[in-house]
């Protein structure tokens, strides 16, 4: 019987030009390609992990609670508790199946380079994205369809998302033929929103952080990005234009 496979895509910072956190001047996409047998056995660990730390598993994982210790990440603040809901939650990741690719877009040089032509970074991070997974199922001779789960962020930006989406699918991109997309992904996109507390999702947005934050601070250590980096699609000379495209 053929694998299910599915891609989970979340991102980290936002994705507007028109206001550009100096501290943050970047947007970053992630996805996160899984087969089924191995997401029934990630959403297994993290439902217990939830359950150890928050006796629920009606708990959402969002990175920027977490790093926060903000609402019921609170417990954090102690410092027993917070390291060993670190090195569980770790483990969970770093022995988990699954693999990453991820865009970062540069907003303020996207400008500079593009100016009013500048597309919209969560399009281009999309295109790259799906082009990417697109190439990694070529070479494994994958030839399942992948479902594409992102996370809905309002009705507008869902329509335009989905839109894109399907421009990919019929119209192809610079790179990819649109027979190509079709072959590799399901028709539609699927949008869930937060609350809806898929896991998948919960892990893209968990990953992604550190992958903005490497592609910012690239010679700063910073140990969630060891964890996740081993995931990412690279070649022989590494993740940079493989596994992570870094833009403009």
């Amino acid at each position: 019987m053929p694998t299910k496979y599915t891609l989970f895509v979340d991102e980290s910072g936002d994705h507007s030009l028109n206001n550009i956190n100096k501290d943050f001047p970047i947007f970053a996409l992630l996805g996160m390609i899984i087969d089924e047998e191995n997401y029934i056995s990630l959403c297994d660990q993290i439902n217990k992990f939830k359950l150890k730390y928050f006796n629920s598993t009606e708990v959402i994982l969002h990175s920027r609670d977490i790093r926060k210790c903000e609402g019921v990440f609170s417990t954090l603040f102690d410092l027993k508790i917070k390291e060993g809901f670190y090195s569980d939650l770790n483990l969970i990741i770093a022995d988990s199946d699954f693999m990453l690719v991820a865009s970062a877009i540069l907003k303020q040089k996207h400008i500079e380079q593009y100016g009013k032509l500048a597309d919209d970074p969560y399009e281009i991070g999309l295109t790259f994205v799906l082009e990417r997974v697109l190439f990694e199922f070529d070479f494994r001779k994958i030839n399942q369809k992948a479902e594409v789960i992102i996370e809905s962020r309002g009705k507008k930006e869902d329509q335009i998302l989905a839109q894109r989406y399907n421009e990919l699918m019929y119209k192809g991109s610079s790179q990819v033929s649109p027979g190509r997309f079709i072959s590799k992904y399901n028709q539609e996109i699927i949008f869930k929103k937060k609350r809806e507390n898929d896991i998948g999702l919960q892990i893209a947005d968990l990953c992604a952080y550190p992958i903005a934050r490497h592609v910012l601070f690239p010679k700063e250590p910073y140990p969630s990005f060891n964890v996740i980096e081993p995931k990412v699609r690279r070649s022989k000379k590494g993740i940079e234009g493989f596994g992570l495209k870094v833009f403009p």
